[in-house]
């Protein structure tokens, strides 16, 4: 068997392990995937009590019993623009609803808070004691009521307890970011939560849990079920996320921070203070260019598991097409064509070395059958006639693995961008959804197969070109449940191929008539 063979049955094989993973992503995976805001639950288990209570170790957060307060009784209100945030009478961020109707859950805002604890900007100390002297009596609040229908305004929480006094200065701004002060004259150190990670949209096909970055850049990632008590020194940011949503606390100065397991091994963040602070918040979407407009610290917030290095880089260059051309559908297929562009050298080449070895199949069909018992000397004399040729017998099969991880980063991108939620494209409201009338599917299907049809093929094994055949009908099954973007990019691309292979086809028998 040659070598051009050999790299065949590796592509095949390469795809094929792509598409079982995907499939199995979307058919298995899937069907499980949780939406339920309010229970606070990733892992569908029965939750018995508040995690992190009964937690009395030395130098980690105390223990409290009191996380519940009944519903529909906020101490406090914050009214913005996109959102509502609800505090109970300890000074804790008990609700947060967004109000944009992309996020809408049964026709109303989405509810982002766990309803078990840590909540956002709860405080525990290491004393169970003080912990519990906190949470015994209300918080005094500047306001009941803060509505943001202009700048940036204040709200403070104080706190009279044995020791000292300790006051939470809050600053939020229209577009949901908030500065805190922490101003305390309690001796000692004490805990400050950014709250669970949010509720908002937990699945089997994306990471959720907690992130933590260091000083240093460093990353952390504690996936849900995978928490352990765990403490980090010169921490910045601490932020629980889910697929689309995160809930995080920033410091521009590096601090100290611990993470707790639940009974589930979901992680519970906290920073680990002392005195007074500064520190960033926020609630909400994950968007790259508002993330990175409060500091470029946070745009490491949004993750996209597996193949991140290329999922982020392809949404900078994407977004990048976003801004000058205001459609997401038309940037994704720019996108196409910068990549067929970066790639065009490789794929020229390729295609042009696939139709030489088609126009060699005869000369290389009689050397098999000459040196049929001889493989050394059959793989020698192949070779030679590549080399006298001029052709790459791999040439064709580079274009098509450097597209892979291209595709996987598309594929990454559209399942993590909350940018493209809601985005639309001709009869698709959503490029994030699968097409409702499958006809990106159908029509990449039809374009997978005429480009087939143009493509010059030298199978040698029927079985193995029975499997090269099908793949445009397995492929138009199976992407009918991906995301629409995803397969538009797909269509486009083969639509570029289609014209590419045309062209070389056409100059190479002009060529061969001696035209050229």
């Amino acid at each position: 068997m040659d070598n051009q063979e050999n790299m065949r049955r590796i592509i095949i094989a390469t795809i094929l392990s792509f598409l079982f993973f995907v499939a199995y992503d979307y058919f298995v995976l899937q069907p499980q995937m949780v939406q339920q805001p309010g229970e606070g639950n990733s892992t569908g288990k029965q939750i018995q009590k508040a995690p992190g209570s009964g937690v009395a170790q030395k130098g980690v957060p105390g223990k409290l019993e009191k996380t519940q307060l009944k519903k529909g009784e906020p101490f406090g209100v914050v009214e913005g623009k996109e959102f509502r945030i609800e505090f109970d009478q300890w000074g804790r961020i008990i609700s947060y609803t967004l109000r944009d109707k992309r996020f809408e859950q049964n026709g109303k805002g989405l509810q982002l808070i766990d309803p078990h604890s840590p909540k956002p900007l709860e405080i525990r100390f290491p004393d169970s004691q003080l912990t519990e002297a906190l949470y015994s009596q209300p918080a005094h609040f500047s306001t009941r009521k803060l509505e943001l229908n202009g700048g940036p305004k204040e709200l403070v929480i104080e706190q009279n307890l044995p020791g000292g006094d300790l006051k939470r200065i809050l600053k939020f701004y229209p577009d949901g970011h908030y500065d805190l002060r922490v101003e305390t004259d309690l001796k000692g150190s004490y805990f400050l939560s950014p709250g669970r990670r949010p509720d908002g949209i937990v699945d089997n096909l994306t990471i959720h849990g907690v992130l933590v970055k260091l000083a240093d850049g460093k990353l952390r990632i504690i996936e849900d079920g995978d928490g352990e008590k765990e403490e980090f020194k010169n921490l910045k940011v601490v932020a629980g996320f889910d697929r689309y949503y995160t809930t995080l606390l920033f410091s521009k100065e590096p601090v100290s921070g611990i993470i707790l397991p639940d009974k589930q091994g979901n992680p519970l963040p906290f920073l680990k203070l002392s005195g007074n602070s500064q520190l960033i918040g926020y609630i909400g979407p994950k968007y790259v260019d508002f993330l990175r407009s409060i500091d470029s610290e946070l745009v490491d917030v949004v993750q996209y598991g597996v193949g991140t290095f290329f999922a982020r880089n392809l949404f900078f260059l994407l977004d990048g097409l976003y801004k000058i051309t205001n459609s997401w559908a038309i940037a994704i297929i720019l996108l196409v064509v910068v990549v067929r562009i970066i790639l065009f050298p490789l794929t020229w080449k390729g295609m042009v070395s696939m139709y030489k070895l088609k126009e060699l199949a005869p000369k290389l069909k009689q050397i098999q059958e000459r040196y049929k018992d001889d493989p050394p000397m059959l793989q020698k004399k192949m070779m030679e006639l590549y080399e006298r040729e001029g052709v790459n017998p791999l040439g064709g099969c580079l274009p098509l693995l450097l597209q892979i991880p291209v595709f996987y980063g598309i594929y990454k991108l559209l399942l993590y961008s909350i940018e493209l939620k809601g985005a639309h494209f001709l009869w698709i409201k959503d490029l994030t959804e699968m097409d409702p009338y499958f006809i990106l599917p159908i029509l990449m299907g039809v374009t997978m197969y005429l480009h087939q049809r143009l493509t010059p093929t030298n199978f040698q094994d029927p079985i193995q070109e029975k499997v090269f055949k099908f793949m445009p009908l397995l492929f138009t099954f199976l992407m009918a449940t991906f995301p629409a973007g995803l397969v538009l990019y797909w269509t486009v691309n083969n639509l570029l191929s289609l014209a590419q292979q045309w062209v070389i086809n056409r100059l190479m028998e002009i060529r061969k008539r001696g035209q050229i």
